[in-house]
């Protein structure tokens, strides 16, 4: 079997971003050259390594298998470079993917903890979706992941074996207003009120539900879209709108923010995850997945 260090690259990259088109975006390269690379990597490997679907592609059990040789392979390639070049040996990395809700509150708590009870371990972050941050988990792209679900609370793959998932904390979801708007002064507000205000929320697509909006309001009036929590928080305290936030942000948002309870229809309830693959962790990994725990705890 002949494989090359390209190959296995794209054979990581088309794991973790479930695509070829999203892969070839990552990698700088066209489709149809990672379609190409794929093909060539299947004929050397003998065996059907990918599952095209309508939803994307998704890794065979040959193909998962090659994986997690390439991942040792590749970072065999990157340590063999770095003797070469004299470089420093790294400190112990974990590579750390969150969904963007968690990193205002959870991210400080977490790297704080980390200086005080394992300061070698150091922690790299990117943020995604908690459908592209399972993908990264099986790809091996990533190492821990901060999650969030919704009643009833399903595990956030249906890939086999199931990731190791553990509670953070069960979290209320509120409505960030502006202080001086319709609703100031108050604490709460019915959620037929809710139909008629602005929304600020982040893009919606087929993995991803509509975040910012209360749930069941149904055709609700979106005037900004922003991913970004700061800038939805920011067009909040301006008066631009409403979003909703975890109850846990209310103590991080900008002056002229206020957080309102929803009377009149059940609490929308948000649970934080921590994800990892099953089996063995590595001591810098249980470090961080200790740490990340322990917030839900304070």
């Amino acid at each position: 079997m002949d494989l090359s260090s390209t190959n296995l690259r794209v054979l990581c990259q088309i794991a973790e971003s479930g695509s070829f088109t999203a892969a070839a975006a990552q990698l700088g390269y066209t489709q149809s050259a990672v379609s190409r690379q794929a093909i060539a990597l299947e004929r050397s490997a003998g065996v059907t390594l990918f599952e095209r679907r309508t939803d994307g592609v998704r890794l065979t059990e040959a193909g998962l298998t090659l994986l997690r040789h390439a991942r040792t392979i590749l970072e065999s390639v990157d340590a063999a470079g770095r003797d070469l070049t004299g470089e420093a040996p790294r400190t112990e990395q974990v590579r750390l993917g969150l969904v963007p809700s968690a990193g205002p509150v959870v991210l400080p708590a977490v790297l704080a903890r980390l200086a005080r009870t394992a300061p070698q371990v150091q922690v790299i972050t990117r943020e995604g979706t908690t459908p592209g941050l399972g993908r990264a988990l099986r790809s091996g792209a990533i190492d821990v992941a901060v999650l969030t679900s919704r009643p009833p609370h399903r595990p956030p793959d249906g890939e086999s074996p199931r990731l190791h998932v553990t509670t953070v904390e069960d979290t209320e979801l509120v409505v960030a207003a502006p202080a001086t708007g319709v609703f100031a002064g108050r604490t709460s507000v019915h959620v037929d009120e809710l139909a008629a205000v602005p929304w600020i929320a982040s893009p919606s697509s087929s993995a991803e539900p509509l975040l910012g909006v209360w749930p069941g309001l149904g055709r609700a009036r979106v005037v900004h879209s922003a991913r970004d929590w700061l800038t939805k928080l920011h067009l909040v305290a301006g008066g631009f709108g409403v979003t909703t936030i975890p109850v846990r942000f209310s103590a991080v948002v900008p002056p002229g923010v206020m957080a309102l309870r929803v009377e009149g229809a059940p609490p929308e309830i948000r649970r934080v995850l921590v994800a990892r693959l099953p089996g063995a962790v590595t001591p810098p990994v249980a470090a961080v997945v200790e740490a990340i725990t322990s917030t839900g705890q304070s």
